[in-house]
């Protein structure tokens, strides 16, 4: 997938992911976006575990299904996120 590919992914699950998950996250354009991609890595990741059986780093893709996985992978980063900053 090209760069704008996953920047327009990122911003469109990031900002889901923020929308649904209860809270202040904090953070601007680019967290978001950065949250949205690193969500669409550990929830492509996830179903390429559950499908395959096999740990293998997969993203999801630009399509409605991939959106929503994307969106499941930045609500686990928020609340992993949020575990770290515990503080």
């Amino acid at each position: 997938m090209n760069i704008i590919a996953w920047i327009i992914l990122g911003l469109l699950a990031g900002a889901i992911a923020k929308w649904i998950f209860p809270g202040h996250q904090g953070g601007g354009f680019l967290a978001t976006m950065f949250l949205g991609i690193i969500g669409a890595f550990i929830g492509g990741t996830l179903i390429g575990l559950i499908q395959t059986g096999k740990l293998q780093l997969v993203g999801a893709s630009l399509t409605i299904p991939g959106v929503f996985v994307a969106v499941l992978g930045a609500i686990i980063a928020i609340w992993l996120w949020g575990l770290l900053n515990r503080g």
